[in-house]
């Protein structure tokens, strides 16, 4: 189990003769044991051959739409995302849409997931409502491909958490959703004995969830349940809160389709909402639905925030994600966290750099 006082700010601090306690540079500091880089996107879908393979990107190569984050991406210990979709082949059959306007599908070719591992992935939420696309054949088969290949994920019923081993490390990592199929998000107490487990096994415990309403009425976190098109979508600052209690290192979601507020809680760092990252077709990127953060943060041995960086990406056209230089998601950030949680000891500069108070 990791100890429970941060050591991240505590290893900055030395007592050198007649002097008190000073801040030493990170040259000082060298030789102190590290921790690990984290990168965290939001939701991932590279183009759907259903219902018309008119919604793939042009000449069915899905790789240009990472390659200008890619030198992002792999630069972490471990990356992770959520896969907004399945790999179904021709297997499984579609969900009934009775309101077109509100229903999307969405199926990946079985080819792409080859993309997702070159840009530089370790992990894969597959929380969400749209790993229920082709049904439990879908669900089966999207998890059976991950594994084939080598992609570790987390996220169903069956598979609610995932372990890898990086730098000596153990990194625990768990995804959550309200829907079916996936590891109840609104079964908070039982996500708190999962992670809780995960906790006295695992060096960090990284978590990711699928949760919230959708779209642009909806960047503001609640504190309470959300629902959208009648479905109760769950209450994510609860659910965020109640998996750092029980040992949670680092809380990242998607869900809503927008970009939402961090927040700084007993040291460690929450993101409600990493938008849609790179997806192409058959989504609204109209507004705030079109930027997003991709959020690099540092942990400490002991599992702390030590930092964290907001790199600004958007989407225009079809999608496909590009490095904003108008910096929206970034500004986006800073005004929905200072409105959210005014008191959370958090600064965000314009640079994107995120520092505990």
């Amino acid at each position: 189990m990791k100890k429970s006082i941060c050591l991240s700010f505590l290893y900055l601090i030395v007592v050198l003769p007649g002097l008190k306690g000073q801040i030493v540079s990170d040259s000082i500091a060298e030789g102190i044991p590290q921790g690990i880089t984290v990168v965290a996107v939001g939701d991932i879908m590279l183009g759907t051959n259903y219902p018309s393979e008119s919604f793939l990107p042009p000449n069915n190569n899905p790789y240009p739409l990472l390659s200008e984050v890619k030198p992002f991406l792999t630069d972490a210990t471990v990356t992770m995302g959520n896969l907004e979709g399945v790999f179904s082949g021709e297997s499984g059959t579609p969900k009934e849409c009775r309101d077109s306007a509100n229903c999307y599908v969405f199926r990946m070719p079985e080819s792409y997931l080859d993309c997702i591992i070159d840009a530089g992935f370790d992990a894969l939420s597959i929380a969400n409502n749209h790993i229920n696309d082709f049904g439990w054949e879908g669900r089966v088969n999207t998890s059976r491909h991950l594994s084939d290949k080598g992609m570790p994920h987390a996220g169903l019923v069956s598979q609610p958490f995932t372990i890898i081993e990086r730098e000596g490390y153990k990194i625990g990592f768990a995804a959550f959703a309200p829907h079916m199929g996936t590891a109840d998000m609104k079964d908070y107490a039982g996500a708190k004995r999962l992670v809780s487990m995960l906790n006295d096994s695992c060096d960090f415990v990284l978590v990711f969830f699928h949760g919230g309403a959708e779209g642009k009425d909806y960047q503001y976190v609640t504190r309470q349940d959300e629902s959208f098109l009648g479905y109760n979508r769950g209450n994510v600052y609860r659910f965020a809160h109640d998996v750092i209690d029980a040992g949670a290192d680092l809380v990242m979601g998607s869900g809503p389709h927008v970009t939402r507020a961090v927040e700084l809680y007993k040291d460690r760092l929450i993101g409600y909402s990493l938008g849609n990252f790179s997806t192409y077709a058959r989504f609204n990127l109209a507004g705030p639905n079109g930027i997003c953060p991709l959020i690099k943060t540092w942990l400490a041995p002991d599992g702390c925030f030590v930092k964290a960086q907001i790199i600004p990406v958007y989407q225009t056209g079809e999608g496909g994600a590009k490095i904003d230089p108008n910096k929206r998601a970034i500004y986006k950030i800073q005004e929905l966290t200072l409105k959210d949680f005014p008191d959370s000891p958090v600064n965000i500069d314009n640079e994107g750099w995120i520092f505990a108070k």
